[in-house]
């Protein structure tokens, strides 16, 4: 039997990093991730207790951020007085890093307890992010630390050993325990990752010891640091999420930012050496979801309607108490010899495409699926199992009932995600929806003006402006072709380039270093529609202005027109004294 061929890519941008799972070529899973958060979830910070709030049972601390994050006892942690004796000890001694099992283990504190009585303020703490800003509250914190792995989660001062509920075998689950509990270094405890099922002692020895690594490398930052500071950071979003959808069966990873494909590859090498290379920089210009088709897919499966096979669709619907999923046949042109066979073979292939879907948009909570309607018991037994085995590789737990005699098949999935939204619709860029556009057919002319724009006044002499394919194909048709012509006369370092995620009379510039220049589209469009108007509109709007003189309208307009913006690509900023 052929092995399904897995390939993944990352699409970095300014704002957001997108990561697409490809099986087989058909796109199985995209997940969106914000790069503008400062504050992300297992991150440590060395951090300052700012006033205690004993109504609230809480805490408010300083990490650096505009509003103070927020500490509840019961994030304190049961072993937190053990905790407080090490963290106090690291802080007074800064010149070594105090061994965890020197340190002698203090009773747990009671689960009714009082803050008051563990925090004072101004006290001193190393803190970990639990849940990152939302809106105008703070973070959220936890001081029951735990550092991430692939296979492992490490907890400091700790001792148990516990194993993911997800392995099934007896026999495993008692090797995994007894490996881990003659490797663990002595106050850590460890929880055992679905992932490690399987996995070699050498591999669980080598992340092990390099988690371990990290928590003193942190205590040692901790010690020569001031709050509020950065101590640990959590491998970033896309290593984050990679950790998790990554496997060494992956054909090949395409990454199209070279720092972030310096962290992907350094961490495939460190979880599975032999598999490094498989880690390749993308660099074209041509986008890299345009390049591999993943644009295209992303614009038909998402939407209330999604095609599958010889014409038959899906109708997808969602309400506040459940997704609603409805399977026509269509016009299907090669209908099979009868009515029930036909009916398998389309309920088939929208289960295929159903468990593709609910793993695409991450839809969780209740499920039901209206199926075409089956007469024989043993087609709708061939079905249900189907159903099962298709959604057995899905990472969310969910649960699949028979069809009920409605036809109807129920399924519950968790939400292992905030559900993933893309419009598929696009609005016009060239009237913002009020409904009146300037000639498509002087779209080319538009594009010359900004071209010569940018190169006579801006004096940007190497740029890239993307355009709608249709476009493209225009621009660059024939032997004389527009995009010789602009070439020759503004220079070479001009280049029009497809984008499939743009909209027709849609444009966007990209400089040499990657940052994009934002053009006044909006008041190209009010100069083409001035252009439109009537010689006796034209005079009544030349009369003298009871609020601004017509000179001064125009300055301030052209003035609008010279002062493009640049959107600069920045990293997450960090708090200033961050070491």
């Amino acid at each position: 039997m052929d092995t399904m061929k897995s390939e993944l890519f990352v699409d970095v941008q300014p704002k957001e990093i997108s990561i697409a799972l490809l099986e087989d070529s058909r796109l199985v899973s995209l997940q969106k991730e914000s790069r503008n958060v400062v504050y992300s979830v297992g991150d440590f910070y060395l951090a300052k207790v700012k006033k205690l709030m004993p109504g609230l049972n809480a805490a408010f601390v300083d990490v650096g951020y505009e509003k103070d994050a927020f500490l509840h006892y019961l994030d304190l942690g049961p072993q937190f007085n053990t905790y407080d004796s090490y963290i106090n000890e690291a802080l007074e001694h800064p010149e070594t890093v105090p061994e965890i099992s020197s340190v002698e283990v203090k009773p747990d504190i009671p689960k009714q307890g009082r803050i008051a009585d563990l925090l004072k303020p101004g006290q001193k703490l190393l803190v970990q992010i639990a849940k990152e800003p939302i809106s105008t509250k703070g973070p959220r914190l936890t001081t029951e630390l735990t550092l991430t792995g692939r296979f492992m989660v490490l907890i400091p001062f700790g001792n148990k050993i516990s194993i993911s509920q997800k392995i099934k075998s007896t026999e495993e689950k008692v090797r995994l325990r007894q490996t881990i509990s003659s490797i663990k270094p002595k106050g850590f405890g460890v929880i055992v990752r679905t992932s490690a099922e399987g996995k070699k002692v050498a591999e669980l020895i080598n992340e092990l010891r390099t988690l371990v690594e990290a928590w003193k490398n942190s205590i040692a930052k901790m010690q020569r640091s001031t709050p509020p500071s950065l101590i640990y950071e959590e491998d970033s979003r896309a290593v984050s999420v990679i950790r998790d959808i990554f496997n060494p069966s992956f054909e090949s990873v395409y990454v199209n930012d070279a720092e972030i494909f310096e962290q992907i590859q350094s961490y495939v090498g460190l979880i599975a050496p032999d598999r490094k290379e498989t880690v390749k920089l993308y660099a074209k210009d041509v986008p890299i979801f345009d390049s591999f088709n993943i644009t295209r897919q992303i614009k038909s499966a998402f939407g209330k309607t999604v095609s599958f096979k010889s014409g038959a669709y899906l109708i997808i619907e969602h309400t506040e108490a459940l997704h609603v999923i409805d399977v026509n046949s269509g016009n299907r042109s090669k209908a099979s010899q009868d009515q029930e066979t036909n009916a398998l073979e389309v309920n088939l292939r929208a289960a295929d495409e159903i468990a593709r879907q609910l793993r695409l948009r991450d839809m969780g909570g209740i499920i039901v699926v209206d199926f075409i309607d089956m007469a024989k018991a043993e087609h709708r037994q061939q079905l249900l199992e189907h159903m099962r085995d298709i959604m057995a590789k899905d990472r969310a737990r969910h649960n699949i009932l028979p069809l009920s005699k409605f036809g109807l098949m129920q399924i519950t999935r968790q939400r292992v995600r905030p559900a993933l939204d893309i419009t598929t619709e696009e609005t016009c860029p060239s009237c913002f929806g009020k409904g009146v556009v300037q000639p498509s057919l002087l779209f080319t002319d538009k594009l010359e003006e900004k071209i010569e724009y940018l190169t006579q006044q801006l004096e940007v002499k190497k740029f890239i402006m993307y355009v709608h394919p249709f476009v493209e194909a225009y621009i660059k048709k024939g032997v004389f072709s527009l995009y010789g012509k602009w070439r020759r006369h503004f220079g070479r370092g001009v280049k029009v380039v497809a984008d499939e995620s743009l909209a027709y009379l849609q444009y966007r510039v990209i400089d040499s270093d990657g940052l994009e220049i934002l053009l006044h589209e909006e008041s190209d469009m009010n100069s083409a529609q001035t252009k439109n108007k009537t010689r006796s509109e034209r005079l009544l709007e030349d009369e003298p202005s009871q609020t601004q003189p017509q000179e001064e309208k125009t300055a301030s307009a052209e003035q609008n027109e010279q002062q493009p913006k640049k959107s600069k690509k920045k990293k997450a900023e960090k708090p200033e004294n961050q070491q």
